[in-house]
């Protein structure tokens, strides 16, 4: 129930790259005004994900993702019934500010509820639900496509995320609090009897870990920006900073316009989106039934070489002009290598990586990260794609290339241990 914010994540995230000609003709926007309504979202994101843990400590994080969901249903009804650019980009990052949140609280709210053993699967169907909100997104874009609605059509096409989001919040009343946040609030009754019902099988044992830790904070510093969380900051700021080098936003936005500029025209470009999402889905599936036996590194690794050739196909054509026929199929082996790597394992990790003390602060800064690059490589590709072609593949190329290093030489395996045990591991007491 709470990975159903990923998928209200994707959606909104995705459905956007069905209306740019739309909204380009409807307004008459710039390369600059269109790059601003599509990151409208994003800088909402920014500010989402750098507040979330604070209502997320304090009033939990099964509650504020309500909040999000909230968020989610008034940006949807709001894009689908502007009256101008200003409110469409106004609603759009009323969007963001649910997006940034989930972000955070969605992926912290499973780590903490997920038994050690689980806990990638579990946290990694935050990111099923994201790829599947991206899959559905497209679909919808395809299906509204079709049914000749004029020119409400992108209207249509904002507007049917309001379903999603009501069903999101209708859902999150049947949930339990976080038993760590329980813990923190002392009221372990109630985290007993939640870490119970999850089916946890020596409770009380997990229960008594949990206590400690929580009771260790009260003498211990708990600032994130203390040396000792170094490298847990630096964890969780480059796999944030690296998921979106590898372009994997800037092109799913603009997948119309990049199918556009190789000769697709409107409707098929939206069925080829369809299979992109498709992709996407499947190997995310495929990630998460082998994340938590071949562990997250791993699937890292295997994610920056195949990406960093996949671009670089991708650029290879852009500069030619040559053989557009091959470019479907070098984007779905893109979006393969990618599904299958950091985005399985993006949110996975960052919620593994901080102790309960600076966890809500740890995953904010995390995400933050994660949405600043976004925008900021979102905002501007239109105008670097608008004059260069093939140079931005080329960096998130080289990009893909830098990160295998970083990964093999500094980021440990999370896989097995608890979040009690991991903060050991990374030598935080």
């Amino acid at each position: 129930m709470a990975a159903l914010g990923g998928l209200l994540f994707g959606f909104d995230t995705a459905v956007i790259a069905g209306t740019t000609r739309a909204l380009t003709e409807t307004f008459r926007l710039s390369p600059w005004a269109l790059g601003m309504t599509v990151s409208a979202a994003l800088w909402g994101t920014i500010l989402g994900s750098m507040l979330a843990g604070i209502p997320g400590d304090r009033f939990g994080r099964r509650d504020s993702l309500r909040v999000m969901a909230v968020l989610y249903l008034v940006s949807s009804l709001g894009c689908a019934f502007a009256g101008n650019w200003t409110a469409l980009v106004f609603f759009r990052f009323i969007g963001g500010l649910g997006i940034g949140g989930s972000s955070v609280l969605g992926p912290m709210y499973i780590a903490e509820v997920a038994p050690a053993k689980w806990r990638g699967r579990l946290v990694g169907s935050f990111q099923f639900n994201i790829v599947l909100g991206i899959l559905l997104a497209y679909l919808s874009n395809y299906i509204v496509g079709t049914m000749q609605f004029g020119p409400a059509e992108w209207r249509w096409k904002l507007g049917v995320p309001a379903v999603p989001a009501i069903f999101f919040l209708s859902m999150l009343f049947g949930i339990p609090r976080s038993p760590r946040w329980l813990v923190k609030k002392q009221r372990i009754a109630e985290a007993r009897d939640v870490l119970r019902m999850i089916g946890e099988q020596d409770y009380e044992r997990e229960l008594q870990e949990i206590v400690a830790s929580i009771d260790a904070e009260h003498v211990a510093d708990d600032s994130l920006f203390s040396w000792k969380y170094r490298l847990p900051i630096f964890l969780a700021v480059s796999i944030g900073m690296f998921n979106q080098l590898s372009g994997i936003n800037a092109i799913l936005y603009y997948l119309n316009d990049i199918f556009a500029f190789a000769g697709f025209n409107k409707v098929s470009s939206d069925l080829q989106a369809v299979a992109i999402g498709g992709t996407n889905l499947l190997f995310t599936m495929l990630a998460m039934s082998v994340i938590d036996r071949i562990g997250r590194k791993t699937l890292l690794l295997i994610g920056s070489v195949g990406t960093a050739a996949c671009l670089a196909g991708v650029a290879a054509i852009f500069f030619t002009r040559s053989h557009q026929n091959l470019l479907v199929w070098l984007l779905i082996g893109y979006i393969a290598f990618f599904a299958f790597s950091q985005g399985a394992v993006i949110w996975v990790f960052i919620s593994e990586v901080f102790p309960n003390r600076v966890r809500a602060k740890g995953q904010s800064l995390g995400s933050f990260s994660h949405w600043f690059m976004n925008a900021l490589i979102s905002g501007i590709f239109p105008l670097l794609a608008a004059s260069s072609g093939g140079y931005p593949f080329v960096f998130f190329s080289l990009m893909m290339g830098l990160q295998f290093f970083v990964v093999l030489f500094v980021y440990p395996e999370t896989k097995g241990f608890s979040l009690e045990q991991m903060q050991k591991k990374l030598g935080i007491v």
